[in-house]
């Protein structure tokens, strides 16, 4: 499995924030900043994030993005999808392809596998990853 870069800066953000003391609002450059993150990609990260109710996104002066729930809450599985959408397990095939039987073999067994990966991503949380 590789992770993408959005998956990646979505993880960096995350735990980030969830190290910090506080839960208030951090500002997008005061995350990049910290993470080594390019400011403008990282935005199109969170607005996901926002979306799946992972984080939340507070308006105003002291505006910015605080975790929507607990560390412990957070699966990495829900992160890396909100990202970059459903893990499935999809074989591809060639248009020429004949052998309906093998295809369909194949495409069951990248199914199961991509079962198993969501299984054990459901089980890592960001508290998992802050070295705490």
């Amino acid at each position: 499995m590789k992770l993408t870069r959005a998956a990646s800066y979505a993880i960096h953000a995350l735990v980030y924030m969830a190290t910090q003391k506080h839960n208030k609002p951090m500002a997008s450059h005061q995350i990049a900043q910290a993470r080594g993150i390019p400011e403008r990609f990282l935005l199109k990260v969170l607005k996901p994030l926002v979306a799946a109710r992972i984080l939340l996104s507070v308006k105003g002066p002291n505006g910015g993005y605080r975790l929507a729930k607990p560390p412990s809450e957070i699966s990495l599985l829900e992160v890396l999808e909100s990202v970059d959408g459903p893990i499935r397990g999809q074989a591809s095939f060639a248009r020429d392809e004949t052998d309906g039987q093998l295809n369909k073999r194949l495409d069951t067994i990248c199914a199961q596998t991509a079962e198993q990966i969501r299984k054990q991503l459901q089980k890592v949380r960001i508290s998992d990853l802050t070295g705490k």
